[in-house]
């Protein structure tokens, strides 16, 4: 069998087809699945999108017409999938569930700490000779507070790097993660968190009870010199809030591998012709901003084990097999 894979980036088409090899041919796209690509879908059972790909109605209405039956999705997150629609349009899909949390928590901390020691300023004048020090003073994180919102598998590995530093640990969730209590953390009102954090990272997923969790008022809450990374959703925060606090002055830095409007942007090259976006435009001129376009989970070892699930909830489809990863399960045989 053949299967259609969109959104594959350069560095996964190879890890990808030597995957699939031994039962089937992948044939890979560099352009994503939207409403406009979609048709290319056409004859093909099985398809597989990226975390940007658009999984609403339409497309999916699209994809049924043209054969489809199977979506294998190479992303934890399935916010942009309408799963109401899929299911009745019996349309099988699957995510992976779980993959190295290392990876987005190494990542988150590297966004951190770049902010917090000016590293692409600094890099950027010594490229140009200029060795001075002006304007690059940091501080330690050792002694200082973090407040980790969403302590799962990747809020508990930024934890460990946290407890590493020699921080004080506050967290938030609706479970306690007996782990992250282990090390020392006090989970805590998410106010409190915001109001004591001199660093707030997120690890929550997008949810209508998550979006915009970092709002107006928890901005407002935090320290003028803390500093915010978010690796997880971009729906978490409400940017056109976080600009604003910006422009104030506020925050000794800001962290961000994801954007709340980055579908149709990330992953792409708009390098001639620019975006439209100006709330993204502005947020890039801050000089105490770091903007990263989702690559949190791309490491060798997150991709190949994203790999790895992806071809094995294809052969669970086609086994007739259910796991953990099902989102919309088949219709049941006659």
């Amino acid at each position: 069998m053949e299967i259609l894979a969109f959104g594959v980036q350069s560095d996964e088409k190879p890890l990808i087809e030597k995957a699939f090899a031994p039962l089937h041919e992948v044939r890979c796209l560099d352009v994503f699945l939207n409403r406009d690509t979609a048709p290319i879908a056409a004859g093909y059972e099985i398809i597989s999108t990226s975390v940007n790909a658009d999984l609403g109605g339409r497309v999916l209405q699209t994809l049924a017409a043209g054969g489809t039956q199977m979506i294998a999705q190479r992303s934890t997150g399935f916010n942009n999938i309408d799963l109401g629609v899929a299911e009745r349009l019996a349309l099988h899909v699957a995510r992976v569930s779980s993959y190295s949390p290392y990876s987005v928590a190494e990542f988150a901390w590297t966004l951190a700490m770049a902010v917090n020691r000016r590293v692409i300023r600094a890099a950027s004048r010594t490229r140009d000779f200029d060795f001075r020090l002006d304007g690059l003073l940091g501080r330690d994180m050792h002694g200082r507070t973090v407040g980790v919102l969403g302590t799962g598998k990747i809020g508990e590995a930024f934890t460990r790097i946290a407890h590493g530093f020699g921080m004080k640990l506050l967290g938030w969730d609706v479970v306690e993660n007996p782990a992250c209590v282990g090390l020392g953390m006090e989970y805590v009102a998410k106010e409190r968190l915001f109001a004591e954090a001199d660093l707030v990272s997120l690890h929550v997923p997008l949810l209508p009870t998550t979006r915009h969790i970092v709002d107006e008022s928890a901005l407002r809450a935090m320290k003028d010199d803390a500093i915010l990374v978010n690796s997880s959703r971009g729906g978490l925060i409400d940017t056109t809030a976080l600009v604003t606090e910006l422009r104030a002055g506020r925050f000794a830095g800001v962290g961000l591998d994801v954007y709340e409007a980055e579908a149709g942007l990330f992953f792409m090259d708009k390098s001639l012709e620019g975006i439209d976006d100006d709330t993204l435009a502005r947020l890039v001129t801050f000089p105490h901003v770091i903007v990263t376009s989702h690559q949190a989970y791309y490491t060798r070892d997150a991709v190949g084990q994203i790999i790895d699930a992806t071809v094995g909830n294809v052969a669970d489809y086609l086994a007739h097999r259910h796991s953990e990863n099902v989102l919309v399960p088949p219709p049941p045989s006659p």
